[in-house]
């Protein structure tokens, strides 16, 4: 038995996800722990995504914030669980993506994982995406092989979505490797769009989509981009989808009702799922859904309406809360690193072969 933490901020930004797992014979979630981002730092974070002034020093100044916060949260948990760091293997540190541009060769997470071993004084497995990259891969979704250890089965065809700011999905069979791949936007449009128009960070339950209809014309002008058309091994990120790309779609349709706006963006979200779903998997027994957009009611009763043969719900009815699946992947990615376990899958990435991720510091 071993424990481990992982630590996950996504594209949303809203905060820090810190979970506590034990690796034995399963993998159990222990304890976790939320840490509110600042909005401050939510505003650097997102405008560090585009190019700027001073950039270096900006990103190397707000990496060492987050880091901080991190290491605050880390120290939270462990006093929680009245636990030691050196009851701790590892941290399993994603670090925050500001750029992923992988057909470039390049992939950027700020997380300084130096100084969060410093911080904590537990040995930090970062820097988990860019040897994927480096072997040619898509550096992204690296969850699927997590997916597939925590939610394997021996009969029938599942998957596991994950809805951050963007959605990916896992497809798990007996038979075959994991396959996975980013489908589009997940909440990032839906965020910005509420965000810009009416102040509030994210549309709870997708209340204010469901008041609204979808407009076709505004739809379809969406549904051409090209990430649409191309099939996996993908992924991508505010690069592509942004509130800027949306307005760009909107100045040249009539003028939309901004409540009509968001249940379009809904309908883009779950058609993009169901559509990539449904062309890599056209049999799916089960969907299981995690992270934020498992909260989003509007969405999940679009998705189980879209896919009447398929039994849609959250991973907590299989005993795993939907809020902290992706920071468990990195607790357990930090393990295999330090076991010399391969987790990337080239069947989900497009890398030229296994390849074991992660950098080690150690305490």
């Amino acid at each position: 038995m071993a424990l481990y933490i992982g630590v996950m901020s996504g594209t949303s930004l809203d905060g820090m996800d810190i979970a506590l797992i034990e690796l034995g014979a399963s993998i159990k979630l222990l304890a976790s722990h939320y840490t509110p981002m600042p909005s401050s730092l939510r505003a650097e974070l997102l405008s560090l995504c585009a190019s700027g002034p001073d950039e270096v020093a900006r990103c190397a100044i707000a990496e060492n914030h987050w880091v901080e916060l991190a290491a605050q949260g880390v120290h939270a948990l462990l006093t929680q669980q009245q636990l030691s760091p050196q009851d701790i293997r590892a941290i399993g540190s994603h670090g925050q993506t500001i750029r992923h541009e992988p057909a470039l060769g390049y992939t950027v997470q700020i997380g300084n994982p130096a100084l969060l071993a410093e911080l904590t004084g537990i040995c930090v497995v970062g820097d988990f995406r860019r040897r994927d990259v480096a072997a040619g891969g898509q550096g992204a979704p690296l969850v699927p092989a997590f997916h597939e250890a925590l939610f394997t089965h021996e009969s029938g065809y599942r998957a596991v979505l994950n809805v951050g700011g963007f959605s990916n999905l896992s497809l798990i069979t007996p038979t075959e490797p994991v396959a996975g791949f980013d489908c589009g936007p997940g909440n990032v449009l839906l965020d910005a769009w509420i965000q810009d128009t009416r102040g509030d960070l994210y549309d709870r339950s997708g209340q204010w989509a469901a008041s609204g209809r979808v407009e076709p014309a505004l739809l379809n002008t969406l549904l051409s981009d090209p990430f649409f058309k191309t099939q996996g091994p993908k992924s991508t990120g505010r690069e592509v989808f942004n509130l800027n790309w949306l307005k760009h779609h909107l100045f040249s349709l009539p003028a939309f009702p901004a409540e009509d706006i968001q249940a379009t963006l809904l309908e883009l979200t779950a058609l993009t799922i169901v559509d990539s779903l449904q062309s890599a998997q056209p049999h799916t027994d089960e969907l299981l859904v995690c992270g934020g957009g498992a909260h989003n009611t509007a969405l999940m009763t679009r998705l189980a309406s879209l896919l009447p043969q398929t039994r849609v719900n959250s991973t907590q009815v299989k005993g795993v809360d939907p809020d902290w699946v992706e920071a468990m992947a990195f607790a357990w990615l930090a393990h295999c690193c330090l076991e010399n376990i391969p987790t990337n899958r080239p069947s989900v990435t497009g890398a030229r072969g296994l390849r074991i991720l992660g950098a080690i510091y150690p305490a």
